[in-house]
């Protein structure tokens, strides 16, 4: 099971979505390799995890009311300095403060800027008639604009999580489109086991989205997560 304590503190709170930081503890914990990601609740706590973290560095908005960061100004990226971190903190909180005037404020999730590589997606919903559903496609914007993904119900064997990586249309890019560096095939198919895994055995995990994942010749990495959780009937 995933962390009783991330999970049954949303719970008690009648919270549905959680923070960036909750989901990439939740899916490490399951075997996900996800990037470095830490909690500074001012501006200078987030200056000095920057510099630990080393430059250059992501800041992002955390707030258990705030979805979609991007939207109202709550992520700003590659920063190199403390200069840029403290004043991309600031802008931060101002457009959050300015668009989503009732949310939450947290902080900001400091983490390192991963390198360059393919970006995929996987993700899950809940159908209402076969239960978890996963995803799997390129990642970042191109999921929305080319709609090219491919879908299994949990849970998956590694034949299914092989063929759902082989069928998206995009795979030549996996293999190395005109010498283009190839992405680790092996990686991807053993991430969407865990997802699976993960999913299958917290069944008031309602969404997940892990987008994006870079992925490179060896290996990759989760530098977004996003969990939704059922809410029982009755809870605030």
């Amino acid at each position: 099971m995933a962390d009783i304590a991330i999970l049954e503190s949303a719970s008690k709170e009648g919270r549905a979505i959680l923070t960036e930081i909750e989901a990439k503890e939740l899916v490490k914990q399951a075997g996900v390799n996800v990037v470095d990601t830490r909690l500074a609740t001012d501006r200078e706590t987030a200056v000095n995890l920057s510099r630990e973290l080393r430059y250059p560095v992501a800041l992002k908005v955390v707030s258990p009311d705030v979805v979609h960061k991007s939207d109202i100004g709550g992520v700003r990226l590659g920063l190199k300095s403390s200069a840029q971190v403290r004043k991309a903190y600031d802008e931060i909180m101002a457009a959050v403060s300015a668009r989503s005037p009732g949310a939450r404020v947290w902080g900001v999730s400091v983490q390192k800027m991963a390198h360059p590589g393919i970006e995929v997606i996987v993700g899950m919903s809940k159908d209402p008639q076969f239960g978890p559903v996963l995803m799997f496609g390129l990642g970042g914007i191109l999921v929305e604009v080319l709609k090219d993904v491919s879908f299994r119900i949990v849970p998956l064997r590694r034949r299914d999580a092989e063929e759902m990586v082989r069928e998206i249309k995009a795979y030549p890019v996996l293999e190395g489109f005109r010498g283009r560096e190839p992405g680790d095939i092996g990686f991807l198919v053993d991430t969407l086991l865990k997802v699976s895994t993960f999913v299958e055995k917290n069944p008031q995990i309602k969404e997940l989205d892990l987008n994006p994942i870079i992925v490179y010749r060896e290996g990759g990495v989760a530098v977004d997560a996003r969990i939704v959780l059922e809410i029982p009937s009755g809870a605030n």
